[in-house]
Formats: structure tokens, sequence, C-alpha cells
């Protein structure tokens, strides 16, 4: 009878006792550059790294990568609100337009586009990170000049973070890119990190991991 008494009360105690909370989490919503396209495996990629990073300095977040290759801004306008309602993420890394810009699509559209998707996550109560993208100059220098201008002006109108190009410091440095010129191999993945984590880190909660 003791014994039964003693379970009841520890189960009861387990009961009253509250759940331990979710990790934070961190919603990397991007394309290819973000899903490691090309890497010999994903664990290499400059997420997976984000992921170590915030482990080794005390962060408890959890990273989801929910990057897809080939995405474009309108694709990921209507992935986003089931990725949001899915994962509840604090913060909101936002890599889409470079798909947009190699396709030479409209502008405005890519504007709209991307303005919709952080109002979407502010809506979800998540803070917000857009990482910036450039396109080569064959796609002429009008084109070129006015696509990079487009994360600016969507940064500033919606009091968004911002880093203006993902890729700095990379794309145009020797091996650090892959064959096809678009996306940085296993060096590069580091630089891409470091391009980020100046803008990510005021975002971040000094939590520490448990």
């Amino acid at each position: 009878m003791r014994t039964l008494n003693g379970l009841l009360i520890l189960a009861i105690c387990f009961a009253a006792a509250p759940a331990r909370a979710a990790s934070p989490t961190i919603l990397v919503f991007g394309d290819s550059i973000s899903a490691g396209y090309g890497l010999p495996r994903v664990q290499q990629g400059w997420v997976a790294l984000l992921q170590a990073k915030l482990e080794k300095e005390g962060y408890g977040y959890q990273v989801v990568n929910a990057s897809v290759s080939g995405e474009t801004t309108e694709g990921g306008l209507a992935r986003l609100p089931r990725a949001l309602s899915l994962h509840h993420p604090q913060i909101v890394i936002l890599e889409l337009g470079g798909n947009d810009g190699l396709r030479a699509l409209p502008l405005e559209a890519m504007r709209a586009n991307l303005a919709h998707m952080i109002e979407l996550a502010r809506a979800a109560h998540a803070k917000l990170l857009l990482l910036g993208m450039r396109i080569p100059p064959n796609y002429g220098p009008e084109y070129s000049e006015r696509f990079s201008e487009v994360y600016t002006e969507v940064a500033r109108d919606q009091h968004a973070a911002l880093v203006p190009f993902l890729l700095e410091g990379v794309a145009l440095a020797p091996g650090l890119m892959q064959e096809d010129g678009v996306h940085p191999n296993q060096a590069g993945q580091p630089r891409l990190l470091d391009n980020v984590w100046p803008a990510l880190a005021p975002l971040l909660e000094a939590r520490a991991a448990r």
C-alpha cells in the first residue's frame, strides 16, 4: 500500500510540474544558397554552421532550415504561412529573390512579395532579418542595380534588419564558389555565416542553452 501511495504522489508531482519550454526557433527561409546546394553534406552549409555557433555561444535556439532550391519570392510567399504555423519562429531569416533576378522577373512583384512575407512574419510575432543578393551585370546595369536596391528599400520601408549582400567577400573570391559561379562551395560557407552574424546577433535573446 505504501508503494502504491508513493507512486500516486510521484505521479501527481509530475503532473503538477510545469512543462519545459521548447527552445525558441530561428526559421531560415531561402533558396538553394541556404539549402546547401552542391555541398557534399548539408551539415557543411552556413545554416548548419549557424546552429553550431548558437550552441557554442550558449544561445538556446533551434534552427529550422525551410529553404528550397529554385524558390522564388512568389513560391516563398505561398509556402510561408504554413511554415510560420508549423514552427512558430521567434526569428525569420528571409533569403529569397536571387532566382527572381536570375529569371529576370518583374522587380515590383519581387518587392511586393518580400514586403508581404515580412508582414506575415511580423503578424506571427517573429523578428525579421532580410538577406540581400546581387546578380551579374550581364542582365543589364539598370536591372542589376535596381535588383539590389529592392532589398535596401524593402528593409527601409519595413524597418527590417538587413544584410545587403549575403555573398559579400565570397562571390568573386578565388576558391570559394562552385563551378557554376552561383553557389558558394564548402570553403565559402563560414564567410556566409560571418556576413549574417553581425545583423542577427542583436535580434537574439541572451538565454543560455540547457
